[in-house]
């Protein structure tokens, strides 16, 4: 199954499973399985299908999406991820991954507008895997690192380019209001039995953009688990933003960054799309 975090169409924020277009709420106003899917997740419990009977159910085209998790303790973002990205940039291959943060209330979910700041002529798409950890983890060796995963979604990291770039550090870039797109759907890791296997394609009013498989990763997943909780630990919930491949705007000829009315999809197998509209800020 599919779960998503939603509003339903009287107002109440909850979250649910998918099937066949349709979402049953688990939370709050329906069979209060856990308040959040982030409490599901701490509890390391999934619903099972009995789980869902008797459930209230709408349609998805009925709902509101918000971000996959929305309210994250830590979000930490992967730079330069994919060597076609490495290239594009003029970067060297790192010999350690490149981290940055982004704050939970820099998101929005499915559908909802991608607001290009009035402060930016560089406004910019990343199609990435984002991982959502299921364990408390701190200095997890790679060999152990699949067990702490909860599961996956597709995440746009948009990139505020001229704020990222005026200096060596990239959170203001990363950190604008409504910039960080997650969802639409978490899927359970135990429902991908290859990730790297998924291929991640980004398309910018229906033109591929970004194409890879996620075995392009330079750090993989054990790699980047390893790495992030031997300084940090992670609780259940928290998100793992994975880096994106080449293709990004500002590195094309011309310049293919975003305006307002471009619509952006992620599409990453067996994950679904996920898409926004651009909007002037």
């Amino acid at each position: 199954m599919r779960y998503a975090s939603f509003v339903t169409p009287s107002g109440s924020h909850t979250w649910g499973a998918e099937i066949d277009g349709v979402l049953y709420d688990l939370g709050p106003t329906g069979t209060q399985f856990a308040s959040t899917l982030k409490d599901a997740l701490n509890g390391r419990e999934l619903p099972a299908a009995a789980d869902i009977d008797g459930a209230p159910s709408t349609p998805v085209d009925a709902v509101k999406f918000l971000p996959v998790i929305v309210d994250p303790t830590k979000i930490i973002c992967v730079g330069v991820n994919y060597r076609a990205h490495q290239e594009e940039t003029g970067r060297g291959a790192p010999s350690a991954p490149t981290v940055f943060t982004r704050f939970a209330d820099s998101q929005m979910g499915h559908l909802q507008p991608a607001v290009r700041p009035a402060t930016t002529e560089q406004f910019d798409y990343e199609g990435e895997l984002a991982l959502v950890i299921g364990a408390r983890a701190h200095r997890v060796d790679a060999a152990d690192a699949w067990d702490v995963i909860a599961g996956y979604a597709a995440y746009n990291d948009f990139s505020v380019r001229d704020w990222q770039r005026a200096t060596t550090q990239w959170i203001p870039g990363k950190n604008f209001p409504d910039t960080g797109a997650f969802g639409p759907y978490f899927v359970p890791a135990a429902d991908i039995p290859d990730i790297t296997a998924l291929t991640l394609e980004t398309r910018v009013n229906g033109e591929i953009r970004q194409s890879a498989t996620l075995a392009d990763l330079v750090f993989t997943i054990p790699q980047l688990i390893e790495y992030i909780t031997a300084f940090t630990p992670l609780s259940p919930g928290d998100v793992i933003v994975t880096g994106t491949p080449g293709g990004v705007g500002l590195f094309m000829t011309p310049t293919g960054l975003l305006s307002a009315g471009d619509v952006v999809d992620v599409e990453i197998t067996g994950l679904g799309v996920l898409t926004n509209t651009v909007v002037q800020g």
